[in-house]
């Protein structure tokens, strides 16, 4: 077994390790533009290619691709898929929400999508309060951390534009969600917003997206 001393990460390691993960936070910041296009690129390819196979159309057919992955695990997955798009937006949300229905139907998709849109705009908020304004420009560009920066004082009533935004489905809502970690608004009160405002663009995205591309496709 390794004792302690052993186990200890030497000061000059450390500055080695955090260059490391500079340089891929760096790499991720310059490149997100291509890599959001990369990512809705590949959504389009997997609804093609999931409505050729039939798995959008029929319910047998849907059942049978999923159980490859098992009841349990597909949803988990897919869960998971919607966390990180907050996160790091490498796809769309707006497709996400599309998958989400046209693979597990209206009610579970809606459920799959809510869950996973919330726990990554909770994340969002807690990336942006514990790494700060610098952070959450490089995430969010200069352009939207100028527009809506102005508005953080309390006095501005932050709280109530963010609800608001996070309430309509075309708000940039995951930058919101970044910025909103260095504003005064407490965690809990965060959440809230998110719990209770989302389901309606949710719905919206999750719903109306996959009637016009059903009805695009036949």
């Amino acid at each position: 077994m390794m004792n302690a001393k052993e186990l200890a990460v030497t000061p000059k390691e450390s500055v080695v390790v955090g260059s490391k993960n500079k340089a891929v936070q760096d790499w991720l910041f310059k490149n997100k533009n291509s890599i959001s296009i990369i990512g809705g690129i590949l959504s389009i390819c997997f609804i093609i290619y999931g409505w050729n196979l039939g798995i959008f159309t029929s319910a047998a057919k849907m059942a049978a691709w999923l159980g490859n992955y098992g009841v349990v695990a597909a949803p988990l997955l897919f869960i998971l898929v919607q966390v990180i798009q907050v996160v790091v937006p490498i796809i769309p949300g707006a497709l996400g929400c599309v998958l989400g229905v046209a693979m597990f139907g209206p009610i579970n998709g809606f459920i799959y999508n809510y869950v996973g849109i919330c726990l990554g705009s909770i994340i969002a908020f807690l990336l942006g309060r514990a790494y700060g304004p610098d952070f959450i420009r490089k995430v969010t560009g200069e352009k939207f951390y100028d527009r809506y920066s102005k508005y953080l004082d309390s006095d501005h009533g932050f709280d109530k534009m963010l609800a608001t935004l996070i309430f309509l489905p075309v708000a940039p809502d995951d930058l919101l969600c970044y910025l909103s970690g260095i504003s005064t608004i407490s965690a809990k009160k965060f959440s809230a917003i998110i719990v209770f405002a989302k389901p309606f663009s949710i719905f919206l995205y999750s719903m109306g997206l996959n009637t016009v591309l059903q009805a695009l496709i036949k």
